[in-house]
């Protein structure tokens, strides 16, 4: 009864004999009541809603000032370190004792020892991390006092600029764009040139630099047999390479100041003589050239061996134009007169400060341009770097060679003494550390940077050191036939002779 009471309804089921009885509430009144109490729930639930929006944005509004006042507490604990540095040396070069030397010593005790076992320490900055994110060591263990506390100010400053870094933006981009991509390859297009120079997350950079590697060297690997490099390392360990015993010196000097390549039980080190010996079986004509074993550390810190193998042959074989790695050097030559026509159209200001203190920049910019910049910039902007080239290629060397002298034009500018010139030089890049600023030098401030005009250059230089090269080699020669000539060798004898 549909519109009855309360009145029960027994149902016999047929089989089993049991009575299950129904009971139905009354039409008008009982449907209200659900209507009420659902309209009662619905108010509750929104108001809990609205409560905890506001409380997830008061927790998100508390993070953000949390981390802001993290990033300035390291800015000032680095400023308090160049602080007591600068304070030091006035008062701490006075033979006395003083009050003041020991108070300032003091500090820069606490502040240079990541560890107190007294607990007493004045004040104590931020412990720095023995190694950063990729194995470097962050604060070196020489005992100069003055290189520690120039370290530990950057690893602050550093500290500083990550917790106020918009790589999280950054990474929620990556991972909308790694998902869309995720049941298809990558392929080269302006969304993806704009994230790779924004910087590949750590945790995505392995997965990137693969796609990079293998969409440059598809080329060669099409052709070859899926076992090649496996192959290669059997050819070396059985038959002597020449260029075994270089690679071999060459080994423990590679990345010394990072964990996985320190020690010959480094777990880096038989990876990167596999790397090196299989592509001077590969490469004959180059065999193995200091560089190369920088190029193959810093891919295996994110590629497995056979991966890193083929990044050493991106570089070298498809980016780099011939003769870069060989004896001669003459691509690398003939780069760097290419960077100082760029650096006297770009820069004219600091080209001209160079000229007039007669300063040969490429002392410093050769080894940038050899081995992409490793040892030469903090380590997490080498990795940025990294990033936009394997994907565009030689000219980003360029563009970031010439947007690392924009940033410190000024202070270049202030020198004027050639030998304070050169010894800024040697040390300048280590002291940028805002990569959102160099980023934009390079890819704003820099352009238009098309590549047909390198290419163009590269040509017409290409040309001129060939015909010094011939005239040097010409001049030799003539050297030598002389030196033949004149020397007799009958002439020469023992004192024992002229005795006798």
């Amino acid at each position: 009864n549909s519109c009855g009471g309360s009145e029960p309804h027994s149902n016999n089921s047929g089989g089993g004999g049991q009575n299950h009885t129904i009971i139905t509430l009354g039409g008008g009144g009982g449907v209200q009541g659900y209507k009420s109490q659902n309209k009662f729930l619905n108010k509750e639930i929104l108001e809990l809603t609205i409560l905890l929006r506001n409380a997830e944005a008061r927790e998100r509004s508390l993070e953000v000032k949390y981390v802001a006042l993290e990033a300035k507490v390291c800015q000032v604990e680095s400023k308090y370190l160049v602080l007591l540095q600068d304070l030091k040396n006035p008062v701490c070069s006075s033979s006395e004792q003083s009050p003041a030397r020991e108070v300032i010593s003091r500090l820069l005790e606490d502040a240079l020892n990541n560890t107190d076992p007294t607990g007493h320490a004045v004040f104590k900055p931020h412990p720095v991390s023995e190694y950063d994110v990729f194995g470097f060591k962050t604060v070196p263990e020489e005992d100069d006092e003055e290189e520690k506390l120039v370290a530990k100010v950057r690893a602050l400053d550093l500290c500083s600029l990550s917790l106020t870094d918009p790589e999280v933006s950054v990474g929620v981009k990556w991972e909308n764009y790694l998902s869309s991509t995720m049941n298809r390859d990558m392929v080269h297009c302006p969304e993806l040139k704009a994230l790779m120079r924004s910087g590949v997350p750590h945790v995505h950079r392995s997965k990137v630099w693969r796609w990079c590697v293998s969409y440059h060297t598809r080329k060669f690997r099409d052709s070859l047999a899926p076992n090649y490099y496996e192959t290669l390392l059997g050819v070396a360990r059985d038959k002597p390479n020449p260029a075994s015993k270089q690679i071999e010196l060459d080994l423990l000097r590679t990345l010394p100041n990072n964990k996985h390549y320190s020690s010959p039980g480094a777990d880096g080190i038989q990876k990167l003589r596999n790397v090196l010996l299989a592509f001077s079986w590969r490469n004959p004509d180059i065999g193995y050239c200091q560089g190369l074993n920088r190029l193959a550390a810093i891919a295996l810190l994110y590629l497995d061996q056979e991966d890193a193998f083929w990044c050493l042959i991106t570089i070298v074989e498809v980016f780099m134009p011939q003769d870069y790695y060989t004896k001669t050097l003459l691509g690398s030559q003939v780069d760097q007169r290419v960077f100082k026509d760029l650096l006297s159209e770009k820069l004219p200001r600091l080209h001209a400060h160079f000229d007039l203190y007669k300063v040969d920049s490429s002392l410093i910019t050769f080894n940038w341009f050899l081995v992409l910049f490793v040892d030469s910039v903090n380590s997490d902007l080498l990795f940025k770097i990294w990033d936009a080239f394997l994907y565009e290629g030689p000219k980003i060397i360029f563009r970031f060679a010439l947007a690392l002298f924009k940033y410190k034009e000024e202070e270049f500018l202030k020198l004027q003494d050639s030998m304070a010139i050169f010894k800024y030089l040697r040390y300048f890049t280590i002291t940028i550390l805002d990569w959102r600023k160099l980023m934009s030098i390079a890819f704003v401030d820099m352009n238009p940077f098309p590549l047909r005009q390198i290419l163009n250059r590269r040509t017409f230089h290409l040309e001129k050191v060939r015909l010094e090269l011939t005239e040097l080699e010409a001049i030799r020669q003539t050297f030598l036939r002389e030196r033949d000539t004149h020397t007799d060798a009958g002439a020469l004898c023992s004192d024992d002779e002229e005795d006798n």
